[in-house]
């Protein structure tokens, strides 16, 4: 009989998440509320680290969705996705060209869409990303690439208008079938 009422003891105290070492039930609840306040607290004041893991894989399900199903506007989805990789991790974008080992000007030119990104620079960023996403899951090494053509090819095609006429003119079509 006394083994059962020492099974009873032990989830009578395993319902409020406290050590069983408490005499009495005041003692326990209000270190149970102890307790679910500093949870509570804990959870709404994440710490920075969090809140960068947060935004980094918030970031990594965005590029995903946008490959899956492309937004078709005049965003350069590219240049919006780096700066906000950027923007998360680093304080200063300076800091990003000088750990990537480019000039700033460079990197801002590609930011503000006056520069197209090189290969070189995609090259870094995906060794990068790599390097950051190591602790956070896996990390489709081709995705800035995608992202950067998918790019490329709606800007190429919503501007025919523009280079299409001139093209056409240069395109000869024998039609000997």
């Amino acid at each position: 009989m006394k083994t059962i009422t020492n099974k009873n003891k032990v989830n009578e105290n395993a319902e409020y998440g406290v050590d069983s070492r408490y005499t009495g039930i005041e003692e326990r609840k209000k270190d149970y509320k102890a307790i679910v306040k500093a949870r509570l607290e804990r959870a709404n004041k994440p710490s920075k680290e969090q809140i960068i893991r947060a935004k980094l894989l918030q970031l990594k399900l965005k590029m995903d969705s946008y490959l899956k199903a492309p937004v078709y506007d005049h965003q350069n989805h590219f240049t919006a996705f780096l700066e906000t990789y950027i923007d998360t991790i680093y304080s200063k974008r300076n800091e990003f060209a000088k750990d990537i080992n480019i000039t700033p000007i460079l990197l801002s030119q590609i930011i503000n869409n006056h520069r197209d990104a090189n290969e070189e620079f995609i090259l870094k960023l995906i060794i990068h990303s790599e390097k950051v996403f190591e602790n956070l899951g896996k990390f489709n090494k081709t995705i800035w690439y995608e992202i950067y053509f998918q790019d490329k090819i709606f800007a190429t095609m919503s501007n025919q208008k523009e280079w299409r006429p001139k093209i056409e003119k240069q395109v000869k079509f024998n039609e000997t079938f």
